[in-house]
């Protein structure tokens, strides 16, 4: 009976093996890389052994999660000033471990408007409007989609806005997508524009970062302006282009160059347009590839508001692929800065 009591109390033992240690995040390192443009913009990374997630506090009453532990963030103000960020590491069983790090930045230009999109769901309606249709009345450029306000074609997720163009048919239309625009909402005169942004893929699609002349309902196009700060075409998938559009320079012949890029769309890529009474630059990840020399009789002196959208086909998109079903252009921010 002994016997058989200690070789039934073994066979349980082996067949109820303890559970392996639950192991907390170890360490963490938290690198700050301090943009030189005097904008305030931070992109931080951290790292640690055994950690799933991040969670960064910006010393100033603002947070935001990590999954791969790269954020990037944009202090507002003006002058020099210092933060201590702390970031939280968790494991797969909900341990954690804590660090910070001291971030100096020197901010020269200030932030006036801006999204990050960090609220899921419909983009924001005091910041946004739409162009529904098909731009029939004067605004499109026989492109093949019908935009709308739908969330299929517009929303917010983990604090990326999602432009989605689909193949569908819609309102006698076989593909749909969105066209955001502050029309009404914001526009400006001079400063900076930043957009941080992944572009779609597939033959025929035309994802845009624009901006028109806010006067453009009493003067008309091209007489109030527009500035391309992106436009990009699938059927060219290396090649970005930014140009200008005013009275003698319109439609071809509007006056702006292009650059060639690698991972378009597969990589998230800062497009920057500068705005002076001299002169309009254009960057791509902080490389200068384009400058428009401004004047007083130029139409880019007056107000002009934003437009984001996502197009098919058209003048400009080309012949779109047949085995086209689906993309997103996805925006990660959009920010407006005054010196």
């Amino acid at each position: 009976m002994l016997a058989l009591l200690i070789s039934t109390a073994s066979c349980g033992k082996n067949d109820n093996p303890s559970s392996p240690p639950q192991l907390a995040p170890t360490d963490l390192k938290i690198n700050a890389v301090v943009a030189a443009d005097s904008t305030g913009a931070v992109s931080f990374t951290a790292t640690a052994r055994n950690a799933v997630s991040y969670d960064f506090d910006f010393g100033n009453g603002k947070s935001k999660a990590g999954t791969n532990g790269t954020v990037q963030y944009t202090y507002s103000g003006t002058g020099d000033q210092t933060f201590t960020v702390k970031v939280t590491a968790k494991s797969e069983s909900g341990l954690t471990a804590t660090g910070s790090t001291n971030v100096k930045v020197s901010i020269s230009k200030l932030l006036v408007w801006s999204d990050e999109f960090s609220d899921d769901g419909a983009p924001n309606p005091e910041k946004w409007g739409y162009d529904i249709g098909t731009g029939s009345n004067g605004w499109g450029n026989n492109e093949a989609q019908y935009y709308t306000d739908r969330p299929e074609n517009v929303s917010i997720k983990d604090g990326i806005l999602r432009i989605t163009a689909q193949k569908e048919n819609y309102s006698g239309n076989s593909y749909t997508s969105a066209r955001l625009l502050t029309k009404g909402k914001f526009d400006f005169t001079y400063g900076r524009v930043e957009v941080s942004a992944k572009l779609p893929t597939g033959g025929g699609t035309w994802p845009a970062i624009w901006m028109l002349g806010s006067n453009i309902t009493t003067l008309g196009w091209p007489d109030c302006g527009e500035i391309d700060i992106m436009e990009f075409k699938g059927n060219e998938p290396t090649k970005l282009y930014s140009t200008l559009h005013y009275p003698g320079h319109f439609g071809g012949n509007g006056n702006g160059t292009t650059i060639n890029r690698n991972d378009l769309s597969t990589s998230f890529h800062k497009y920057t347009m500068d705005w002076t009474p001299a002169a309009l630059k254009f960057y791509v990840d902080g490389q200068l590839y384009f400058t428009f020399k401004n004047e007083a009789t130029l139409p880019f002196n007056n107000k002009f508001f934003l437009l984001l959208n996502f197009a098919m086909g058209g003048n400009f998109g080309g012949a779109i692929d047949p085995a086209f079903t689906k993309s997103t252009f996805e925006v990660d921010y959009v920010r407006v800065y005054k010196n």
